[in-house]
């Protein structure tokens, strides 16, 4: 039940996964319990540690470089300037992709990285060096776009459920309302208000490392909503109990079905 409080799940559930690397191992899901670490105000020590001495901070590239091994083989010859058609396989095959933008603040932009996703495919490949991509409806905030209008530079991530390798796009992006091509995109009778149309500059996969040591597609350490709190709690809290988020999780399963299109 909501109680007009976000809750924190303090238990520990622990699960034996495998992992494709190490075999078998057993993993805990439990997130900081609440009254523990920052949450609580306990010394910033208990949880991590935050340096004064700024001499440990790499401030040139020469520094950084000589941290780590060069990259070779496979990892230096893997980018493309175009989609080749096995590239293009991981496009069509994903249904959610993650959009990076960089805009100016003085235009209300800033860095942003936004969720989107619908059916497989709909990243449509127009040709080796160009994608579209529908702008479907959300919040209104425009934060991608403000970016991408004052700043074209966009970097894509494309996921498929299941699959720890993933693909990378890297562009320049322009958005298009040429009716014809809006509804070329339209789900359910509904058109994106816009297109957003990228001119493909890097193309490469990326190894699946991240997804295997976070355990991503594996069932064992998914959660279930009850495990952490609604947007409606913590809109409660940040407003010191103004926003009424009972009712805003009440309402939100209609509202998600009237408007996810």
């Amino acid at each position: 039940m909501w109680t007009g409080r976000p809750t924190f799940w303090t238990g520990s559930v622990n699960k034996q996964i495998t992992d494709p690397l190490r075999g078998p191992t057993l993993r805990s899901r439990r997130p900081f319990p609440a009254g523990h670490g920052w949450r609580s105000g306990e010394p910033r020590a208990t949880v991590g540690r935050v340096s004064t001495d700024s001499r440990d901070a790499v401030t040139s590239i020469e520094q950084l470089e000589a941290l780590y091994d060069s990259s070779t083989g496979v990892v230096s010859e893997k980018e493309t300037r175009v989609i080749t058609p096995l590239q293009g396989r991981y496009i069509e095959e994903s249904p959610f992709v993650i959009l990076a933008t960089a805009g100016r603040p003085e235009h209300g932009g800033g860095l942003d990285c936004s969720p989107r996703g619908d059916p497989a495919g709909f990243v449509r490949i127009v040709d080796e060096r160009t994608l579209q991509l529908p702008d479907r409806r959300g919040n209104n905030r425009l934060d991608s776009l403000r970016n991408i209008v004052v700043d074209p530079r966009v970097a894509l991530l494309f996921l498929i459920p299941g699959l720890g390798t993933t693909l990378r796009v890297n562009g320049r992006c322009v958005l298009r309302t040429d009716p014809d091509l809006r509804a070329g995109f339209a789900i359910a009778g509904k058109l994106p208000t816009t297109v957003l149309e990228i001119t493909v500059e890097a193309v490469y996969t990326q190894c699946p490392k991240a997804l295997i040591r976070g355990g991503v597609w594996d069932p064992a350490t998914f959660r279930t909503a009850d495990e952490l709190p609604t947007v409606g709690a913590i809109m409660h809290q940040i407003t010191n109990g103004a926003f009424d988020g009972a009712a805003y999780d009440a309402a939100y399963p209609e509202r998600i079905r009237q408007t996810i299109y």
